[in-house]
């Protein structure tokens, strides 16, 4: 492979992990935007919108994105409405987590569950800061299209076929 066949597996990949970032985005802001509108919480479309952009930080935006609407909660409707978006956080994390970005990673990006789901923990236990976290979704998709890609060349090379040697006792005088 020449510099430019790595540069567009590596495109291409990226470009599936964006993909499958952006619909993960797109449907945790509307999780967030049916919680937050069930809570009652003041300005429940604009913290819906920034939770879903705040997506694209991976493992910490969601954090970032509970700031907002908790001290909107906080304000307007006291501890107990604070106490709701505190669990709507939580089933968000799990429904994000578990279910949703490892189902469409595989279905963009063709990363199998397992790898999604584990990958970002041993990373970020291997790498010292959090730059493990960080990079573990695109590394995986970088990873698995190359493995696509070398599984399709391996394919192709195995179904070419293949030229017949001459047995030994052809072309021998009788």
């Amino acid at each position: 492979m020449d510099l430019r066949d790595h540069l567009s597996t590596t495109g291409t990949a990226l470009k599936h992990w964006f993909v499958a970032q952006s619909y993960d985005a797109l449907c945790m802001a509307g999780l967030w935007l049916i919680g937050l509108l069930i809570i009652r919480v003041p300005g429940a479309p604009l913290w819906a919108f920034l939770g879903g952009a705040l997506q694209f930080i991976p493992n910490f935006g969601v954090m970032i994105a509970l700031i907002g609407p908790s001290i909107a909660a906080l304000i307007s409707g006291g501890f107990d409405r604070f106490l709701y978006v505190l669990i709507l956080y939580a089933v968000l994390v799990v429904i994000d987590g578990l279910f949703l970005q490892p189902y469409l990673m595989r279905r963009a990006a063709r990363v199998p569950i397992w790898a999604s789901i584990l990958t970002p923990l041993v990373l970020g236990l291997l790498l010292p800061s959090f730059w493990g976290v960080l990079i573990a979704a695109p590394l995986l998709a970088i990873f698995f299209t190359y493995r696509a890609r070398a599984r399709e060349r391996r394919e192709a090379l195995l179904s070419q076929p293949q030229p017949q040697l001459p047995r030994r006792d052809e072309g021998l005088p009788r």
